[in-house]
């Protein structure tokens, strides 16, 4: 059985004063005010987005 990894991903930051872009990747993992956090499986695709905005995010490894 294996467990696929997850991750919490909080906004710390508000996104007003940034680019366009990097608010709709924010609005596309699912964060909207500052303090709202997800939990989204670990897969490139959403730590190629975590990246885009890791000046404002927090990340850490979800453990079940």
């Amino acid at each position: 059985m294996s467990a696929e990894k997850t991750i919490r991903i909080t906004l710390v930051r508000s996104l007003v004063g940034y680019p366009q872009t990097q608010r709709v990747t924010a609005r596309g993992l699912g964060l909207g005010k500052p303090g709202s956090s997800v939990v989204r499986l670990d897969n490139p695709s959403i730590r190629g987005m975590v990246q885009k905005i890791i000046h404002v995010v927090k990340v850490e490894e979800v453990t079940k």
